[in-house]
């Protein structure tokens, strides 16, 4: 019965539950991967000199941050800027009297996006 309303809400409610899933293991295996890794380099180094393995591995390990934070950064502004784009669209769609004004909105949300962006890209390549 894929007409029935019980139908639609509980695909509904599955399709969310399905996100909450995907989304939890992606979050796991960026906070787990990376600590396995770690631990695997340091059984690896030799005990007798563990002040060399600190300083070895203290560059690798904030130019991988840099790089996630600015990966991140680069994801979140373009779920954004597309958010922006498709709401914009979708409502001159369904006033296409006021067009222009919702155009000149987007604009200048996506504007302050990219400078927004922009920003946080500076802060990732300064810090390294």
């Amino acid at each position: 019965m894929p007409n029935h309303p019980s139908f639609f809400k509980e695909m509904r409610l599955v399709n969310r539950y399905s996100k909450f899933v995907v989304l939890s293991l992606v979050l796991l295996s960026v906070v787990v991967a990376p600590t396995l890794v770690f631990a695997a380099d340091a059984e690896k180094a030799p005990a007798a000199a563990p002040a060399a393995v600190a300083a070895t591995a203290t560059p690798w390990n904030i130019l991988a941050g840099a790089a996630f934070g600015a990966g991140l950064v680069m994801v979140g502004a373009g779920y954004g800027i597309g958010r922006i784009g498709s709401c914009a669209v979708e409502s001159m769609a369904r006033q296409p009297e006021v067009a222009g004004n919702i155009q000149t909105a987007m604009i200048i949300t996506a504007a302050m996006l990219e400078g927004v962006t922009l920003f946080a890209l500076i802060v990732c390549i300064v810090k390294t």
